[in-house]
C-alpha cells in the first residue's frame, strides 16, 4: 500500500509546522539563552532590547502565571532561568516582536551579568562530586562475587560512547494562538502532544481541557522531540496567551544545536569472566550516564540501558549499575534506541577485549553465549520465541561468514596500505515502554455516510510511516479501498492522554486500538446486514467493499450498508482502547516482565581502511533481521537502511564536542559531521528471518523503528580489527566514535602496549 502522504510529499504540499498559513497579527519569538555554563545571575538588563522597533514584549520567569516547571519526569527544570544558570543556551528570556528579524536584533542587545561558577562536563567528575540527577540503579542476577572463582579468564577495561546530534530536518518549533473561553491552541513539532498539553497547562495555570495541541507531521525527530519540543511550545503558548495574539517560534539550526540535548554520552568500567570454552560466567559493569543539567528523560533512558546491558547473551551472573550524573550541559534526551545502544556497546566492548587478549575472533565468544529458549534475562523475564541463534544460522548460510573472514585475511596478507576488517553484531531489543503505565493507546474512528472513513489516534507521523501502517490496518479491517481512509492530525481534543510516539511502539499500540474500534463498528454493520439479508450476523462477511452471506456475494455494497446503518440510527463512530497485556515490572526488586516481545537480528559488517590517510569506507552490511510477519516490507526496509546508517554515524564520525567551560564546539554542519551518501555502505543486504511473528505485535509484524540502529555498532569493531591488521602492536581501546583522526593516531601508535 502506498504512503497516503506520497503525492503531497513529492509535490511539496505536505504541511509541516512552518507551512501553516500565517494568521493576521502573528508575532515571532526568539529565545535568549545563557552565555555561561554555570553561574549566578546578578543582573539582567532588557532596556536596550525593548527599544528595538517592533519588539512587543520580553518574557522572563516573572511573567509566568502558573509554575515555572517543565520537568516531565522530575520537576527539576525551569522554563526560564531564575537566579542561576546551569548550561550554555539555557533559556533566560523570550523576545517577541512583529518580525523574527526584529526579535533576533533585540536578543543581541540583552545584557546579562553572571557570577561564574565552575562547570562540570564530565560524568565521572560529576559522580565524584556527588552530582546525581536521580538515585543510581543496579540490575543483578546470580552471584557475581562468587562467580569469578569459576572463571578461567578475567578481563577488565573502560569503554566510552559519545553523544549524537539528532539533526532532524525540521528544527524545534511551535505556533500558538488564543481561542474562545481563555483556551489556547498549540501547533507543535512534538512526538508527545499530551506532554506539551500538560506542561503548557501547568505553566499557564489552566486546566488541560483548555489547551489543545495539534500535530500534523514532523520533519524528523529520532527521539529529540519526545520531551525537548516542550519548552518551545510552552513559550509560544505563554506569549500568545498573555499578548492575545498568535505567536510563532522556530529555532534556527544553530540555536537548536546549542540549546537542545543529545544522545547521552556514557563512560563505563567493566569486568568480564569466561570459562575455557568461552562461556561468559560473570559480567560486572558500572556506567556513568552524562545526563546534562536536568533529568529530562534520563531516568527512563538509564532504565533501558540496564534492560539491554547484556544484549543478546545469556550471562548467569551479572551486576550492572548506572549512575545518572548531573553536568553543566544541555539536558540530554531520547535518541533512537533510548539508552539501549550504550548498554549494548559496553558488553560488546568487553567481549572484544576478551577476544583480543585470547587472540580469537570475537564472534567465537558471541556465538557461544547467545540466548536460548527459556533462558532468564537479568531483569527476571523468561526468554521466549528466541530467534538470535536462528538469525545467526541463517546469516551464516546466506553469506558464509567463514568465507568472508578468509577473503579479508587474504586481502590483508598482501601488505598494501589498505586493510579490511570484519565484525559480527547481534541484536536483542525489547519492545514496550519500560514504564508499564505508558503502554496504552486510543483510536477514534468515524464512518461517514458516503462510506469514507476518518481515523484519529495518538500516533505522530515523523517520516517512519506510521500513517501508512494505520491506513493499511483500517483498510484491511473494513475491507475497503485504501483511498477511503483518511488519517487525521494527532490532536489532544480528539484522542486524549496519549503516550508519546516512541520506543518503537507507535504502530503496535495505536494500531491495536484502531483494530478494537474497527471490530466494534464492523460488528454493528454485520448486524444491520444480517437484518437486511435475514440471516445470522455470523453468516455475514465484508470483502473488497462487498457484503457476503455464507461466502456468496449479495446485492449489498459497502456504501449501501453504511447508508442503511445511518437510516437505522446505528452509531458509525467508535473508540478503541488498547493496553498492552502481560507486561509488568517491580522496581523495588528490579524484576518483572517488561517487554511484550523482543526483536532479534545479526549483522556482519566489513570495512576498508586506507592506512596512509586514516580514511575508511563501510564495504558491506549483511544481515538477517527478525521482522516477524512484515505487513509492509518497503517501510521496514527503509527503517533498516536508515537505522544502520545512523548507527554507523554514531560509531564512526558523529562527534559531539564541548569545551571544559561547557561551550559546544560542534554547533554547526561545518564542525559536526553526519553520514552522507558516501558514508553509506557500498552494499547493504538484508534478509528476513521467516517467522510467524508474535500475536501481540500489530498483525504479527514486529516493531522496526529502533532495533536496526544497533547493527551500526559493529562498524566500530570492524574498524578496530582493520587497525590491528595494520598495527598489531596497538592495544585496542573502546572510545567511540572512532573518527578518521582517531583511526590515524591508532594506526601509528607503537607505545600503547
Amino acid at each position: 500500500m502506498n504512503n497516503p502522504d506520497l503525492i503531497s510529499h513529492t509535490t511539496g504540499r505536505s504541511q509541516y509546522l512552518d507551512d501553516i498559513p500565517v494568521l493576521k497579527n502573528t508575532l515571532y519569538g526568539v529565545i535568549f539563552g545563557s552565555p555561561s555554563a554555570h553561574g549566578k545571575i546578578t543582573g539582567l538588563d532588557l532596556s536596550a532590547a525593548l527599544t528595538v522597533p517592533g519588539v512587543r514584549r520580553i518574557f522572563t520567569f516573572e511573567d509566568i502565571p502558573g509554575k515555572n516547571d517543565i520537568g516531565g519526569i522530575i520537576s527539576d527544570e525551569t522554563l526560564f532561568a531564575v537566579d542561576e544558570v546551569h548550561y550554555r543556551g539555557q533559556p533566560v528570556a523570550l523576545v517577541v516582536a512583529e518580525t523574527e528579524q526584529a526579535a533576533r536584533k533585540a536578543v543581541k542587545l540583552i545584557k546579562i551579568v553572571i557570577s561564574e561558577l565552575d562547570p562540570v562536563t564530565d560524568p565521572r567528575e560529576a559522580a565524584a562530586k556527588g552530582h546525581f540527577l536521580i538515585p543510581s540503579r543496579t540490575f543483578r542476577m546470580g552471584d557475581v562475587a562468587a562467580a569469578w572463582d569459576a572463571c578461567e579468564h578475567i578481563f577488565e577495561g573502560r569503554a566510552d560512547t559519545g553523544g549524537q546530534e539528532h539533526l532532524y530536518l525540521e528544527t524545534q518549533g511551535a505556533y500558538s494562538w488564543p481561542s474562545d473561553n481563555s483556551c489556547i491552541r498549540i501547533h507543535s513539532s512534538t512526538q508527545g502532544p499530551t506532554l506539551v498539553q500538560k506542561i503548557a497547562a501547568r505553566v499557564l495555570a489552566l486546566p488541560m481541557n483548555r489547551v489543545e495541541v495539534d500535530v500534523a507531521r514532523l520533519g524528523g525527530a529520532f527521539g529529540g522531540k519526545e520531551d525537548q519540543a516542550t519548552f518551545v511550545a510552552v513559550m509560544s503558548a505563554l506569549a500568545a496567551s498573555l499578548l492575545e495574539r498568535p505567536v510563532k517560534i522556530t529555532l534556527s539550526r544553530g540555536d537548536d544545536m546549542r540549546m537542545t540535548g543529545k544522545r547521552h554520552p556514557y563512560s563505563a568500567d567493566y569486568r568480564i569472566g569466561l570459562t575455557g570454552d568461552y562461556r561468559i560466567v560473570a559480567y560486572q559493569v558500572v556506567m556513568y550516564q552524562n545526563g546534562g543539567a536536568a533529568a529530562d528523560l534520563s531516568p527512563a533512558i538509564m532504565e533501558r540501558t540496564l534492560f539491554h546491558s547484556t544484549n543478546a547473551y545469556f550471562i548467569p551472573n551479572t551486576e550492572v549499575t548506572v549512575h545518572s550524573c548531573r553536568t553543566n550541559l544541555p539536558p540530554n534526551t531520547a535518541f533512537r534506541g533510548f539508552g539501549a545502544p550504550q548498554g549494548m556497546f559496553m558488553i560488546e566492548a568487553a567481549i572484544a577485549r576478551a577476544a583480543s587478549e585470547l587472540k580469537i575472533p570475537a564472534r567465537i565468544i558471541q556465538q557461544a553465549n547467545f540466548l536460548k529458549e527459556n533462558d532468564m534475562f537479568q531483569y527476571g523475564q523468561v526468554a521466549m520465541d528466541v530467534n538470535i541463534g536462528k538469525c545467526f544460522t541463517a546469516l551464516n548460510k546466506e553469506f558464509e561468514i567463514d568465507r568472508i573472514e578468509k577473503e579479508i585475511a587474504e586481502f590483508n596478507s598482501r601488505r598494501t596500505v589498505y586493510r579490511k576488517g570484519m565484525a559480527l553484531m547481534p541484536v536483542c531489543f525489547g519492545i514496550s515502554f519500560t514504564n508499564t503505565s505508558m503502554n496504552h493507546a486510543r483510536a477514534l474512528v468515524h464512518i461517514y455516510q458516503d462510506g469514507s472513513i476518518g481515523i484519529s489516534t495518538g500516533a505522530v507521523e515523523m517520516g517512519q510511516g506510521v500513517n501508512t501502517r494505520l491506513a493499511r490496518v483500517a483498510a484491511g479491517a473494513f475491507s475497503v479501498a485504501p483511498d477511503r481512509i483518511r488519517i487525521e492530525t494527532t490532536n489532544t481534543t480528539r484522542v486524549a492522554n496519549t503516550s508519546p510516539t516512541a520506543a518503537s511502539t507507535g504502530a503496535d499500540l495505536n494500531g491495536n486500538a484502531l483494530l478494537i474500534a474497527a471490530d466494534k463498528l464492523t460488528g454493528r454493520l454485520k448486524d444491520v446486514a444480517s437484518q437486511l439479508l435475514h440471516c445470522a450476523p455470523a453468516d455475514v462477511s465484508l470483502q473488497e467493499e462487498k457484503v457476503l452471506m455464507n461466502g456468496e456475494q449479495t446485492e449489498l455494497t459497502w456504501e449501501k450498508l453504511v447508508r442503511e446503518a445511518l437510516l437505522r440510527r446505528v452509531a458509525l463512530s467508535e473508540t478503541g482502547h488498547y493496553a498492552t497485556p502481560v507486561i509488568y515490572f517491580d522496581k523495588t526488586r528490579e524484576k518483572g516482565h517488561p517487554f511484550i516481545y523482543h526483536v532479534y537480528g545479526t549483522a556482519v559488517i566489513t570495512v576498508l581502511l586506507d592506512c596512509l590517510r586514516g580514511r575508511y569506507s563501510i564495504e558491506k552490511v549483511l544481515l538477517v533481521h527478525d521482522f516477524g510477519n512484515s505487513h509492509n516490507p518497503d517501510i521496514d526496509m527503509g527503517q533498516v537502511e536508515g537505522g544502520i546508517v545512523q548507527g554507523i554515524g554514531w560509531m564512526t564520525m558523529e562527534e559531539v564536542a564541548f569545551s571544559k567551560d561547557g561551550r559546544m564546539l560542534t554547533d554547526s554542519l561545518s564542525t559536526y559531521k553526519v553520514p552522507d551518501i558516501y558514508s553509506a555502505p557500498a552494499v547493504l543486504e538484508c534478509r528476513a528471518l521467516g517467522t510467524e511473528g508474535p500475536k501481540f505485535a500489530l498483525m504479527r509484524s514486529k516493531a522496526i523503528g529502533e532495533p536496526p540502529f544497533m547493527y551500526g555498532i559493529g562498524a566500530f569493531f570492524a574498524l578496530q580489527n582493520a587497525i590491528r591488521a595494520f598495527n598489531p602492536a596497538w592495544t585496542p581501546d573502546y572510545d567511540a566514535p572512532l573518527t578518521p583522526e582517531k583511526v590515524l593516531m591508532r594506526l601509528y601508535d607503537r607505545n600503547n602496549q
